[in-house]
């Protein structure tokens, strides 16, 4: 089965066809990253716009550089949710009306599904595993027990890691996107130039949840009263010991989660995932088998979306035309199940 899988989630126009889930025959991604560089942030409606222009010419290089016509796809599958309200609807509208016009069975899936997804499009992972899904919208930690079954254990109490990254970034005015300019500034600098706090959740019932707030306010408002005098105020000293914590922050409830429950197989995804820091600390876990999609299966693409998409359709499953965008995921809380 050839799955064409489009992607419009936020500021990325993607399409990917997929051949059985895991065939990649084309993976295109235009970023929107130079109209959002200047405002330090993802504006939607420039977002929106874009897409509308971009969105018919990716789907044809796609299909063309998959040596493929569209009578030759066997489905169509497009993000539905969760994302920017007018970007989805770009991708979801295009893809309704392409399904239907062609006749192509259709699937509406789950963004953040797709990005739990993304490791399965290189590796044969089998269930159940832990994901840890991270990106500037969400922070997850959850039992996966299938394509589209998750447990959620932990989520973010108030902000997501990828938020904090860019909001740190814009304060500082260190660059855009902010995960990765921190990622490559605190390779020069020194974690322990710093000492940020790390936050103590003490409800009952909230072991594997996280929280940037706390660390955001700390760099941004507090930073003198958490310095390391020996250390020169640099941004590249201020990305290390932010980008320490944060990492500290995710690993703390991960690694407490995979005890607690036995698995020893973590797969990430989402924007986050893309972290050098995170990377290195998990693969010190030598007792784990960590496993994280490459790069350019981190950021948002259409090759998870298709790959998703192939499993849903293969099962018989199909979306109404009458669905709709929506830009929240609900049934990501805990002991729930999407």
């Amino acid at each position: 089965m050839k799955i064409l899988g489009i992607e419009s989630s936020c500021d990325e126009t993607a399409a990917a066809v997929v051949e059985d889930g895991n065939k990649i025959l084309s993976n295109i991604v235009a970023t929107q990253i130079p109209f959002h560089k200047m405002y330090n942030g993802v504006v939607p409606e420039i977002a929106s716009r874009k897409h509308t222009e971009w969105i018919l010419p990716i789907v044809k290089q796609a299909l063309a550089e998959a040596d493929v016509s569209l009578d030759q796809i066997d489905g169509i599958a497009a993000t539905g949710r969760p994302g920017l309200m007018g970007s989805l609807l770009v991708g979801l509208t295009f893809a309704k009306t392409l399904a239907w016009s062609s006749g192509k069975p259709f699937i509406a899936v789950n963004h953040m599904l797709g990005h739990l997804y993304a490791s399965h499009l290189e590796h044969d992972i089998p269930y159940p595993y832990l994901g840890l899904l991270v990106s500037g919208g969400h922070s997850i930690i959850c039992k996966v027990n299938n394509f589209d079954g998750i447990e959620v254990l932990g989520t973010t109490i108030d902000d997501a890691p990828g938020e904090a990254f860019d909001k740190v970034a814009k304060f500082y005015n260190l660059g855009y996107p902010g995960g990765a300019v921190i990622d490559k500034l605190a390779k020069n600098g020194n974690p322990k130039a710093a000492n940020f706090p790390m936050p103590i959740i003490h409800k009952e019932g909230h072991k594997y949840d996280v929280s940037y707030s706390g660390l955001k306010t700390a760099v941004i408002n507090q930073i003198d009263q958490f310095w390391n005098k020996d250390f020169e105020k640099t941004p590249e000293n201020i990305a290390a010991a932010f980008q320490a914590r944060a990492v500290k922050i995710l690993l703390r409830p991960l690694l407490d989660a995979s005890i607690d429950t036995g698995l020893k197989t973590i797969v990430a995804g989402g924007g986050v995932a893309a972290n050098s820091l995170l990377r290195e600390k998990l693969a010190e876990h030598k007792e784990l088998k960590c496993i994280f999609p490459s790069l350019k299966f981190c950021t948002d693409n259409a090759a998870m979306i298709a790959g998703l998409g192939y499993h849903y359709l293969k099962r018989g499953d199909r979306t109404p035309f009458t669905v709709e965008a929506s830009a929240r995921v609900e049934g990501f809380s805990k002991k729930g199940r999407h």
